[in-house]
């Protein structure tokens, strides 16, 4: 189950904190409780995406998205992630999460989180998101003109020019081979 009350929490916690712009940086803090934990007796890998989700939304919120999506009756979706895992986060520890926009172009905005314990990086991901409307996808040049007028993109930095790239020659839909 989603943790809502968790979600709440978040949102209670950073009610009061200072607007930030567009691509400013959003810092939460999570702990991984027993039931955030795989087999293994780790952060399991699909709570993590969670996690993000409960820094991700307050950034949303501060950034002045959520009023702005409200204002337009627009939605926001996520359309592509890379996460890489590095360090394991095990019960009980305490978690830094850092989300910021990077950059974005016509059609998607991309996002970056890490996932810091002890001072040493543990996880990243690189989101693609969508503001969509009910004629589908969202123009960024608008979102932006609605969120921030004057607003320009940094320069999308290689790396993530680099995925955009891969994501434009995988196969859609994927491939269906049987084996036998």
């Amino acid at each position: 189950m989603y943790p809502f009350i968790r979600l709440v929490k978040e949102f209670v916690k950073f009610r009061s904190a200072s607007p930030l712009g567009v691509t400013d940086m959003h810092v939460s803090h999570h702990r991984c409780w027993p039931w955030d934990l795989d087999m293994m007796i780790e952060l399991n890998n699909g709570r993590a995406l969670t996690l993000y989700d409960l820094s991700r939304l307050p950034l949303a919120d501060r950034v002045g998205l959520i009023r702005t999506l409200r204002q337009q009756r627009w939605a926001l979706t996520m359309a592509g992630a890379s996460v890489r895992y590095r360090r394991r986060v095990r019960p009980f520890e305490r978690v830094e999460i850092r989300s910021r926009a990077v950059c974005w172009d016509a059609r998607f905005m991309y996002l970056e989180q890490s996932m810091w314990c002890g001072g040493q990086a543990a996880s990243h991901i690189l989101y693609r998101a969508a503001v969509t409307s009910s004629q589908g996808i969202v123009p960024t040049e608008k979102v932006i003109a609605a969120l921030a007028p004057g607003t320009v993109s940094p320069e999308i930095p290689a790396w993530i020019a680099a995925w955009i790239d891969a994501e434009t020659e995988r196969p859609w839909p994927p491939e269906m081979t049987l084996t036998s």
